[in-house]
């Protein structure tokens, strides 16, 4: 499976579409901004970033969550926000539209994983989007994605700060999580796996960007620009292919 996106908890999605923007990021809600808890900075491949924020109460509602999506579906997305704003999640996508076999798979290996939910989002323009997910039962590990119908990148994306792709995503891996871990981010070499205390995204290295970011405008995520040493021919691959 590849990264499909990388998640940054925020307090207020209408300020951190904001400060994105005022970085040079051109950035989408997710639904109508009125109500929207998503947006998604999005690259014409690859993965891409999506900001959230979830209800201050979202902790009541544990227990109707684990209802839908299985067992740790909660305590994932009640715990978001739990460490203030930042990286949160990240997700992997599967090449199959139906997640059912894919989970079969995981469980096989002994992958404790959740059901796959059905779900779709009506998008700004009206748009419905359709996709599946399914969440680990440990809220360490990236959880699954089916491909968006229709597919969501754009032909063409231009942002000002020049950034054309997400180049090398680096995950830290704690120990006793990386035989699982290998296991979903299979050999996508976006991902660089590194040692760790904590399980989680560390930091997330961008290809094409003019300048370092701004980190009082990143509201707690670790963004920067891909460095030649150590993402090697991926950020030029990623740029190459945007142009």
């Amino acid at each position: 499976m590849r990264c499909s996106h990388v998640l940054v908890w925020v307090e207020d999605l209408h300020r951190a579409v904001r400060d994105y923007r005022h970085l040079g990021f051109e950035v989408e809600y997710a639904t109508d901004a009125r109500d929207a808890r998503h947006a998604h900075v999005w690259f014409p491949q690859g993965p891409i970033l999506e900001l959230l924020t979830t209800p201050g109460h979202a902790g009541a509602f544990r227990w109707l969550i684990d209802l839908i999506a299985g067992r740790g579906a909660g305590r994932r997305m009640a715990g978001w926000g739990g460490n203030g704003e930042g990286f949160c999640d990240v997700a992997v996508v599967s090449a199959s539209a139906e997640l059912d076999p894919v989970l079969r798979d995981l469980r096989r290996d002994g992958l404790a994983v959740g059901r796959a939910v059905r779900w779709v989002r009506r998008r700004p323009d009206g748009q419905r989007t359709r996709f599946q997910f399914a969440y680990p039962v440990e809220p360490r590990l990236p959880f699954l994605v089916s491909p968006y119908d229709p597919p969501q990148h754009p032909t063409v994306q231009t942002h000002r700060n020049g950034a054309c792709g997400i180049a090398r995503v680096r995950l830290g891996v704690a120990a006793g999580d990386e035989a699982a871990m290998t296991r979903l981010v299979d050999d996508d070499p976006t991902f660089a796996l590194e040692p760790a205390a904590v399980t989680g995204v560390k930091a997330v290295e961008l290809a094409g960007l003019h300048h370092e970011l701004d980190p009082l405008l990143l509201h707690g995520a670790v963004i920067r620009r891909a460095r030649e040493q150590s993402a090697g021919l991926a950020a030029t691959a990623v740029c190459s292919n945007c142009k």
